[in-house]
């Protein structure tokens, strides 16, 4: 296909023959992104032949729970987050939820379809969402006009099924406490990748939607984030989530018994204690005498 085929004007939802994308269609913020910018939010390196300023791609936003695409539709588009967050999920005929990922800015999803040429799966919004629309055979006819680009995307959705695997292989080896720990890192790296902070991040997903991700309970996602926040892995207020150490949460196997727990959160307790407090305990006979009982004596 000739790159002129490729520089038509914009084209209109309907044009695109997606129907489904009308009830999130506002216009407001981002409308269109260049190749140059496409290639940014994908961290995919520029070259000097995709700095194309011609070449648009169209922007689509949703509003939180809205549906980006559902379970047999006719596949047609491949997705691209430029912000907010989403879910995918497969559902079965009792109408029960297993999340198969989270995507967020600079993820691509869609591309499931590909096969059947249906979506096996369905998208949902987490918060309100803007994002960038790649219609298939546009992404056919760049690959032939931008070789590197072909290549680019190809290496894009390897990343995507390189973390499809991790968390398949994180699964079958690891503890309820380790899952939901790697889970928290694995958000705060890709916080950092966005340019957030990396300490602390609000989760968008709720607790049921975390413990069909990872294969656990409501109740076991709850209990674990609260051990977590008992022994100073992390703060919890809410859905906010503060990451206080992520080494000793990238490398955790379990969970260490209640009762040692205890003892921990009393002695960080006791740490945390104003100074006056904890030294106007009397000194044992023989001991240096505190600065405040030199003062009072």
């Amino acid at each position: 296909m000739q790159t002129q085929d490729l520089r038509s004007e914009p084209v209109s939802p309907a044009a695109l023959r997606l129907p489904h994308l009308e009830a999130g269609w506002q216009r407001q913020g981002k409308l269109w992104s260049t190749l140059k910018e496409l290639c940014a939010l994908l961290r995919i390196p520029v070259t000097s032949t995709m700095t194309d300023d011609d070449l648009l791609f169209q922007h689509v936003q949703f509003k939180t729970g809205q549906r980006i695409h559902t379970i047999g539709q006719p596949f047609d588009t491949l997705y691209i987050v430029h912000s907010g967050f989403l879910k995918t999920v497969l559902i079965d005929e009792y109408g029960n939820e297993q999340v198969l990922s989270f995507p967020m800015k600079g993820d691509l999803f869609g591309v499931d379809g590909i096969h059947t040429r249906r979506y096996p799966s369905e998208a949902v919004a987490l918060s309100n969402c803007d994002l960038v629309l790649l219609p298939f055979k546009k992404f056919v006819a760049l690959g032939r006009s931008y070789l590197e680009l072909e290549h680019a995307m190809y290496s894009v959705m390897s990343r995507e099924l390189v973390r499809e695997q991790a968390m398949v292989s994180m699964l079958g080896a690891l503890s309820a406490e380790a899952r939901v720990a790697r889970f928290l890192v694995s958000l705060s790296e890709r916080f950092a990748d966005m340019g957030y902070s990396s300490k602390l991040f609000n989760l968008r997903m709720t607790r049921h939607e975390i413990g069909s991700y990872l294969g656990l309970t409501l109740e076991t996602v709850s209990r674990t984030l609260s051990a977590f926040n008992e022994i100073g892995l992390i703060t919890v207020d809410q859905r906010s989530i503060g990451i206080c150490d992520v080494e000793a949460l990238r490398t955790l196997r379990r969970l260490p018994p209640s009762t040692t727990r205890n003892r921990q959160a009393a002695g960080r307790k006791a740490r945390q204690l104003p100074q006056p407090l904890v030294d106007a305990a009397p000194a044992a006979p023989g001991d240096p005498a505190t600065w405040d009982q030199l003062m009072s004596a």
